[in-house]
């Protein structure tokens, strides 16, 4: 029997181990047009998207930011602004945008793209222009397995805690400026936004912005039924950076001025050993490919999380959302 991706491609686990994340999806001789063969395909690839979590087009021709755009937009839906922003990035091709804009250097650890948004994408796609001179991967992990990795008592005790807080601080000369992540340079606009967007804003002087914004930490996938581990707590947490540059970070600016951190919903501090056990979780469903010129990945934002390893340049990775869901159609 035919597969529901056609007799042209083969379907094949894209790490020696043969675990299912990612799926590769490859031609099966030069020259299957990317665009062409996901446009007429674009329902049985959802499909392995929602059970996989993560496919990897490799081999396709055709492969361009525009072309990438285009497929984003059959493959997923139209893609989406960046807005909200907590990374530097650029626009590419109308909204096809680098994947980071964070120094080579720097490891960008595993995360839920936009998660701490009430309105974010559930596929997040990326796409190799230039593939790494070395490193570079984007490690992904499997988020219903980290989810099923932490006990439930520290599950509950989110819960039970209303989630997790998200604190920024903006205009102390770390991270991006307020004006940068949310696009405008009018206060007024910024409180708008956030007042529709449940985020408290609390406003000093010189232009300093504190927000914070509570979210939970699980989220039930809308299409599978499945619970995940869907969250920035570890990501924007002071600890993630390392033991030295926190406390830098905590010398200069004091505790209560951090570009970042997260707590429990009620405020209080998440403790050390909890941490430590998500970071863990999050360790142990890591894998990595490396990346090759005109490889595609279409990634459930819901069911894995992606990040980004140091890497030696040249590398030119750009990236699409689509699919926008906001946080009351996946919790309960």
């Amino acid at each position: 029997m035919n597969s529901p991706l056609g007799d042209a491609v083969a379907e094949r686990p894209a790490l020696p181990d043969g675990g299912p994340l990612p799926l590769a999806v490859e031609p099966l001789a030069p020259g299957l047009d990317l665009v062409d063969w996901a446009s007429s395909h674009s329902e049985p690839l959802r499909e392995r998207v929602d059970r996989h979590g993560a496919v990897l087009l490799r081999g396709f021709s055709g492969v361009t930011a525009e072309s990438f755009e285009t497929t984003v937009h059959k493959a997923c839906g139209a893609p989406l602004e960046y807005v909200e922003r907590s990374s530097p990035r650029h626009a590419v091709h109308k909204n096809v945008y680098t994947s980071t804009d964070h120094p080579a250097r720097e490891r960008i650890h595993l995360h839920n793209e936009q998660s701490y948004n009430v309105v974010w994408p559930l596929r997040i796609c990326f796409c190799c222009l230039t593939a790494p001179g070395s490193g570079g991967a984007t490690p992904l992990a499997d988020c219903r397995k980290v989810y099923a990795r932490i006990p439930e008592a520290v599950r509950q005790r989110f819960a039970d805690r209303g989630g997790y807080l998200y604190v920024r601080n903006f205009g102390h000369g770390a991270g991006l400026s307020w004006q940068e992540a949310f696009g405008t340079a009018d206060p007024a606009q910024v409180d708008r936004y956030c007042a529709q967007n449940d985020i408290t804003t609390q406003w000093g002087p010189d232009d300093q912005l504190r927000t914070t914004q509570r979210r939970p930490a699980s989220a039930q996938h809308p299409r599978t039924g499945e619970w995940t581990w869907f969250n920035h707590i570890t990501f924007f947490h002071i600890s993630t950076l390392g033991a030295a540059m926190a406390e830098a970070l905590v010398e200069a600016l004091g505790p209560e001025a951090l570009p970042n951190n997260t707590y429990y919903g009620d405020g209080t501090e998440i403790e050390p050993d909890v941490l430590e056990t998500l970071r863990a979780a999050y360790a142990a469903e890591l894998v990595e490919f490396p990346w090759q010129q005109g490889d595609v990945l279409l990634v459930d934002n819901m069911l894995t999380a992606h990040g980004r390893a140091p890497f030696e340049p040249p590398r030119r990775i750009v990236v699409g959302m689509a699919d926008p869901l906001t946080t009351r159609q996946v919790t309960t």
